[in-house]
């Protein structure tokens, strides 16, 4: 009986989704076969291994821009991912996407991100030999780190989680849709958390952006939004006008420019970057103190800096820096009193 759950939601798919949309139905499949779950399409099967996976839990502690921020109302890795997938969920909706493919792609995105946000990559990019992307590490961790043997994705998740940022385009719409959704909702909550922090002022933004796109935080994401659904109906390609297109841009380079370098709220990156490099060299000169899963005994293919690189990139941001005070800070001597 539950079977016929699957094939039916498979079924509305066919009827309801527009032509260009993936059909769970009849994905590219996954990295290693496997028997269909019986309730449950493989988009949303996708979605709920990445919901369940520690790498996602992890994200609620890693730095979105501001590093261990003692406000209760900025975000983090894990709000921001939850916000793409709200904004995509909706285009995908009003679009007749494939909604599911769409959430899973969202949720996945940002798995492979570092402790200290940009920072903590900016680092590791440094240190390991080919350099460091987080989108590639976020296909690593649903390939080959989190669990016994990753996740086994369907390659459809596994390309939009890839190619949601880079020149690579998505091969499919619902990647598309997520690529654009990211940049829109940073753009977004990062301005809302600089002006909370008075990092900014409201006056300091772009002011002819501003008037086109909304005087506050949800009246520019329903602009974008609607704007992206507006543009991308009936269209090959997930698209917005130039006008906003270019209004994001703007927006954009005045974050990286107040914001994402040189503002008070990065002052604590060269800290971070620190606590990076001499951790992944500690732990070169001495792979013994790693974890016995994160020493390359189940990873022979893996070179020392690759392991080390894997363990220090699933760290959250308090963890990685209790290990620092463990390794390097001196202890007090503790007297025995009796």
């Amino acid at each position: 009986m539950s079977v016929h759950l699957r094939r039916a939601q498979e079924e509305r798919e066919d009827k309801m989704l527009i032509p260009l949309a993936s059909r769970s139905g009849k994905s590219r499949g996954r990295r290693e076969a496997e028997e269909e779950c019986d309730v449950r399409t493989a988009f949303q099967r996708d979605r709920d291994r990445i919901i369940h996976s520690k790498a996602f839990r992890r994200l609620k502690h890693k730095t979105q821009v501001f590093i261990a921020p003692s406000g209760d109302h900025y975000r983090t890795r894990l709000t921001h991912t939850l916000e793409v997938s709200q904004v995509a969920r909706t285009a995908s909706r009003a679009l007749l996407l494939n909604e599911d493919l769409t959430e899973a792609i969202a949720l996945g995105h940002d798995l492979g991100h570092t402790p200290f946000g940009h920072a903590g990559e900016e680092a590791l990019a440094d240190l390991l030999p080919g350099g460091f992307k987080h989108n590639e590490q976020s296909l690593r961790v649903v390939d080959i780190l989190e669990g016994e043997k990753g996740l086994n994705l369907t390659f459809e998740v596994r390309d939009g989680i890839l190619k949601h940022t880079g020149d690579s385009e998505p091969l499919t719409l619902e990647g598309e849709l997520v690529k654009i959704c990211d940049r829109i909702s940073y753009i977004n909550h990062d301005i809302d958390d600089a002006l909370r922090a008075g990092i900014i002022k409201y006056e300091d933004l772009p002011q002819s952006e501003i008037q086109m796109l909304g005087s506050n935080g949800s009246e520019r994401l329903n602009t974008m939004v609607r704007d992206l659904i507006e543009n991308s109906w009936g269209k090959e390609h997930i698209t917005m006008s130039a006008g906003l297109n270019s209004a994001m841009k703007n927006l954009r380079d005045f974050l990286f420019e107040h914001v994402y370098v040189g503002s008070v709220a990065k002052k604590e990156d060269e800290k971070a970057q620190m606590v990076i490099e001499m951790l992944y060299h500690f732990w070169l000169k001495h792979p013994e103190k790693l974890p016995l899963h994160h020493a390359g005994h189940d990873k022979q293919q893996d070179s020392r800096e690759r392991i080390v690189s894997d363990y220090i990139a699933g760290m959250t941001d308090h963890y990685i820096l209790s290990l620092f005070q463990d390794i390097f800070l001196p202890k007090p001597w503790q007297e025995n009193t009796y």
